[in-house]
Protein backbone atom coordinates (compact mmCIF):
# COMPACT_ATOMS: atom_id res chain seq x y z
CA UNK A 1 0.00 0.00 0.00
CA UNK A 2 3.30 2.32 0.58
CA UNK A 3 3.08 3.39 -3.09
CA UNK A 4 -0.28 4.47 -3.05
CA UNK A 5 0.43 7.58 -0.46
CA UNK A 6 1.91 9.61 -3.79
CA UNK A 7 -1.53 9.90 -4.79
CA UNK A 8 -4.21 12.77 -3.83
CA UNK A 9 -6.85 11.89 -1.56
CA UNK A 10 -9.37 10.03 -4.43
CA UNK A 11 -6.62 8.31 -6.31
CA UNK A 12 -5.44 7.01 -2.88
CA UNK A 13 -8.95 5.49 -1.84
CA UNK A 14 -8.97 4.10 -5.58
CA UNK A 15 -5.33 3.06 -4.70
CA UNK A 16 -6.29 1.15 -1.69
CA UNK A 17 -9.29 -0.25 -3.03
CA UNK A 18 -7.88 -1.70 -6.09
CA UNK A 19 -4.79 -3.31 -3.92
CA UNK A 20 -7.74 -4.86 -1.24
CA UNK A 21 -9.51 -6.45 -4.59
CA UNK A 22 -5.81 -7.76 -6.05
CA UNK A 23 -5.25 -9.22 -2.04
CA UNK A 24 -8.61 -11.25 -2.42
CA UNK A 25 -7.93 -12.28 -5.86
CA UNK A 26 -4.92 -14.09 -4.73
CA UNK A 27 -6.84 -15.36 -1.22
CA UNK A 28 -9.34 -16.59 -3.59
CA UNK A 29 -6.67 -17.83 -6.18
CA UNK A 30 -4.78 -19.34 -2.90
CA UNK A 31 -7.85 -21.24 -1.93
CA UNK A 32 -8.14 -22.41 -5.15
CA UNK A 33 -4.98 -24.40 -5.40
CA UNK A 34 -6.16 -25.69 -1.51
CA UNK A 35 -8.91 -27.43 -2.58
CA UNK A 36 -7.62 -29.16 -5.74
CA UNK A 37 -4.88 -30.58 -3.51
CA UNK A 38 -7.42 -31.64 -1.43
CA UNK A 39 -9.94 -32.92 -3.63
CA UNK A 40 -6.87 -34.75 -4.84
CA UNK A 41 -5.86 -36.18 -1.77
CA UNK A 42 -9.58 -37.54 -0.71
CA UNK A 43 -9.31 -39.20 -3.84
CA UNK A 44 -6.05 -41.13 -2.60
CA UNK A 45 -7.35 -41.51 1.09
CA UNK A 46 -11.01 -42.49 0.01
CA UNK A 47 -11.58 -43.27 -4.07
CA UNK A 48 -13.30 -42.14 -6.73
CA UNK A 49 -15.18 -38.87 -5.54
CA UNK A 50 -18.43 -39.79 -7.70
CA UNK A 51 -21.39 -37.01 -6.46
CA UNK A 52 -18.91 -36.21 -4.21
CA UNK A 53 -16.97 -33.82 -6.45
CA UNK A 54 -19.72 -31.38 -7.26
CA UNK A 55 -20.55 -31.25 -3.26
CA UNK A 56 -16.67 -30.53 -2.61
CA UNK A 57 -17.00 -27.87 -5.53
CA UNK A 58 -19.77 -26.26 -4.01
CA UNK A 59 -17.98 -25.92 -0.57
CA UNK A 60 -14.95 -24.64 -2.13
CA UNK A 61 -17.53 -22.34 -3.64
CA UNK A 62 -18.96 -21.11 -0.12
CA UNK A 63 -15.64 -20.58 1.25
CA UNK A 64 -14.31 -18.66 -1.41
CA UNK A 65 -16.83 -15.93 -2.20
CA UNK A 66 -15.74 -12.74 -3.14
CA UNK A 67 -17.70 -10.39 -0.95
CA UNK A 68 -17.39 -9.89 2.56
CA UNK A 69 -20.52 -11.41 4.69
CA UNK A 70 -21.21 -10.57 7.92
CA UNK A 71 -20.65 -13.03 10.88
CA UNK A 72 -24.55 -13.73 10.83
CA UNK A 73 -24.71 -13.80 7.03
CA UNK A 74 -21.89 -16.33 7.11
CA UNK A 75 -23.88 -18.50 10.12
CA UNK A 76 -26.83 -18.55 7.63
CA UNK A 77 -24.96 -19.51 4.66
CA UNK A 78 -23.02 -22.33 6.46
CA UNK A 79 -26.19 -23.61 8.50
CA UNK A 80 -27.83 -23.68 4.94
CA UNK A 81 -25.46 -24.93 2.93
CA UNK A 82 -24.91 -28.11 4.50
CA UNK A 83 -28.21 -28.71 5.59
CA UNK A 84 -28.98 -29.23 1.73
CA UNK A 85 -26.28 -30.80 0.78
CA UNK A 86 -26.37 -33.85 3.26
CA UNK A 87 -29.57 -35.98 3.98
CA UNK A 88 -29.44 -37.22 7.83
CA UNK A 89 -28.07 -41.29 8.04
CA UNK A 90 -27.32 -42.76 10.94
CA UNK A 91 -23.75 -44.35 11.28
CA UNK A 92 -24.34 -47.80 11.74
CA UNK A 93 -25.55 -47.65 8.47
CA UNK A 94 -23.23 -45.13 6.78
CA UNK A 95 -20.12 -45.94 8.36
CA UNK A 96 -21.16 -49.26 9.59
CA UNK A 97 -19.89 -48.36 13.31
CA UNK A 98 -22.01 -47.58 16.14
CA UNK A 99 -20.36 -43.85 16.34
CA UNK A 100 -18.01 -41.97 13.87
CA UNK A 101 -17.02 -38.48 13.32
CA UNK A 102 -16.25 -37.72 9.68
CA UNK A 103 -14.79 -34.67 8.18
CA UNK A 104 -16.54 -31.99 6.24
CA UNK A 105 -14.76 -34.09 2.75
CA UNK A 106 -15.95 -37.37 3.80
CA UNK A 107 -19.71 -36.20 4.85
CA UNK A 108 -19.40 -34.28 1.16
CA UNK A 109 -18.69 -37.07 -0.32
CA UNK A 110 -21.57 -39.63 1.21
CA UNK A 111 -23.65 -36.69 0.97
CA UNK A 112 -24.76 -37.50 4.19
CA UNK A 113 -23.89 -37.65 8.06
CA UNK A 114 -25.62 -37.26 11.12
CA UNK A 115 -25.53 -34.82 13.87
CA UNK A 116 -22.59 -34.21 14.85
CA UNK A 117 -20.93 -34.63 11.39
CA UNK A 118 -23.33 -31.43 10.60
CA UNK A 119 -21.73 -29.39 13.79
CA UNK A 120 -18.52 -30.62 12.50
CA UNK A 121 -18.38 -29.52 9.36
CA UNK A 122 -20.46 -25.83 10.01
CA UNK A 123 -17.57 -25.82 12.91
CA UNK A 124 -14.33 -25.78 10.20
CA UNK A 125 -16.30 -23.86 7.51
CA UNK A 126 -16.85 -21.05 9.86
CA UNK A 127 -13.63 -21.33 10.76
CA UNK A 128 -12.04 -21.11 7.73
CA UNK A 129 -13.87 -18.05 7.14
CA UNK A 130 -12.32 -16.65 9.80
CA UNK A 131 -14.75 -16.78 13.00
CA UNK A 132 -12.72 -17.07 15.76
CA UNK A 133 -12.81 -20.40 18.05
CA UNK A 134 -13.62 -18.94 21.17
CA UNK A 135 -17.03 -17.72 19.09
CA UNK A 136 -18.22 -21.41 18.47
CA UNK A 137 -18.54 -24.61 20.79
CA UNK A 138 -19.83 -27.82 18.92
CA UNK A 139 -22.80 -28.79 21.85
CA UNK A 140 -23.59 -31.73 22.80
CA UNK A 141 -27.53 -32.28 23.93
CA UNK A 142 -30.22 -33.92 24.72
CA UNK A 143 -33.29 -33.40 22.52
CA UNK A 144 -36.24 -33.90 24.32
CA UNK A 145 -38.68 -34.09 21.77
CA UNK A 146 -37.49 -36.92 20.44
CA UNK A 147 -35.29 -38.23 23.63
CA UNK A 148 -32.18 -38.93 22.56
CA UNK A 149 -28.93 -37.04 22.46
CA UNK A 150 -28.22 -34.88 19.58
CA UNK A 151 -25.10 -32.71 18.49
CA UNK A 152 -25.56 -28.50 17.58
CA UNK A 153 -23.08 -25.88 16.76
CA UNK A 154 -23.66 -23.02 18.65
CA UNK A 155 -21.83 -19.02 18.20
CA UNK A 156 -21.25 -16.39 20.66
CA UNK A 157 -21.20 -13.19 19.45
CA UNK A 158 -19.10 -12.24 22.75
CA UNK A 159 -18.29 -14.29 25.57
CA UNK A 160 -21.50 -13.34 27.41
CA UNK A 161 -23.88 -12.95 24.85
CA UNK A 162 -26.71 -16.25 24.51
CA UNK A 163 -25.23 -18.53 22.09
CA UNK A 164 -27.21 -18.77 18.83
CA UNK A 165 -28.00 -22.49 17.75
CA UNK A 166 -27.08 -24.10 14.11
CA UNK A 167 -29.17 -27.21 13.83
CA UNK A 168 -29.30 -30.34 11.66
CA UNK A 169 -32.86 -30.29 12.44
CA UNK A 170 -34.12 -26.86 11.20
CA UNK A 171 -32.85 -23.95 8.63
CA UNK A 172 -33.82 -21.29 11.12
CA UNK A 173 -30.88 -20.44 13.64
CA UNK A 174 -32.19 -19.77 16.97
CA UNK A 175 -31.16 -18.08 20.28
CA UNK A 176 -30.62 -20.95 22.79
CA UNK A 177 -33.66 -19.36 24.79
CA UNK A 178 -36.30 -20.31 22.21
CA UNK A 179 -34.63 -23.76 21.74
CA UNK A 180 -36.31 -25.44 24.92
CA UNK A 181 -36.47 -28.80 23.02
CA UNK A 182 -32.49 -29.15 23.72
CA UNK A 183 -30.90 -29.35 26.95
CA UNK A 184 -27.33 -28.25 26.84
CA UNK A 185 -24.98 -30.98 28.47
CA UNK A 186 -21.42 -30.30 27.55
CA UNK A 187 -19.33 -28.18 24.31
CA UNK A 188 -16.12 -28.37 22.84
CA UNK A 189 -13.68 -26.87 20.05
CA UNK A 190 -10.20 -26.47 19.85
CA UNK A 191 -9.52 -24.94 22.90
CA UNK A 192 -11.17 -27.22 25.13
CA UNK A 193 -14.16 -28.73 26.36
CA UNK A 194 -16.79 -26.96 29.23
CA UNK A 195 -19.95 -27.90 31.29
CA UNK A 196 -22.52 -26.10 29.87
CA UNK A 197 -25.50 -24.54 32.01
CA UNK A 198 -27.74 -21.41 32.95
CA UNK A 199 -25.17 -19.42 34.60
CA UNK A 200 -22.41 -19.81 31.78
CA UNK A 201 -20.30 -22.28 30.45
CA UNK A 202 -17.43 -23.62 33.01
CA UNK A 203 -13.92 -24.88 31.20
CA UNK A 204 -13.70 -28.94 32.19
CA UNK A 205 -10.21 -29.63 30.12
CA UNK A 206 -8.42 -29.83 27.29
CA UNK A 207 -10.59 -31.39 23.72
CA UNK A 208 -7.01 -33.41 23.66
CA UNK A 209 -9.33 -35.77 25.96
CA UNK A 210 -11.75 -36.49 23.32
CA UNK A 211 -10.32 -39.20 20.79
CA UNK A 212 -13.03 -39.03 18.53
CA UNK A 213 -12.48 -35.09 18.05
CA UNK A 214 -8.36 -35.89 17.65
CA UNK A 215 -8.93 -38.65 14.95
CA UNK A 216 -10.83 -36.13 13.06
CA UNK A 217 -8.40 -33.41 13.35
CA UNK A 218 -5.78 -36.33 12.38
CA UNK A 219 -7.74 -37.24 9.14
CA UNK A 220 -8.82 -33.69 8.03
CA UNK A 221 -4.55 -32.92 8.44
CA UNK A 222 -4.22 -36.23 6.08
CA UNK A 223 -6.94 -34.43 3.45
CA UNK A 224 -4.54 -30.83 3.64
CA UNK A 225 -6.48 -28.96 6.38
CA UNK A 226 -4.67 -27.30 9.20
CA UNK A 227 -5.74 -28.71 12.60
CA UNK A 228 -7.87 -25.04 13.27
CA UNK A 229 -8.33 -23.56 9.89
CA UNK A 230 -8.42 -20.55 9.11
CA UNK A 231 -8.62 -17.91 5.84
Amino acid sequence: MAACVAFDQPGRRLCIALGLFTLSLIGAAHADRDFVAISHRAEGLYGPLGQGRERIDAWQNLLSARRPFSELEQLKRVNGFFNRHLRYREDDELWQQPDYWATPVESLIKGAGDCEDYAIAKYFSLRRLGIPSEKLLITYVKALSLNRAHMVLTYYASPAAEPLVLDSLMDDIEPASRRTDLLPVYAFNGEGVWLTAASGNKRAGDSKRLSRWQDVLKKMRAEGFSSEPER
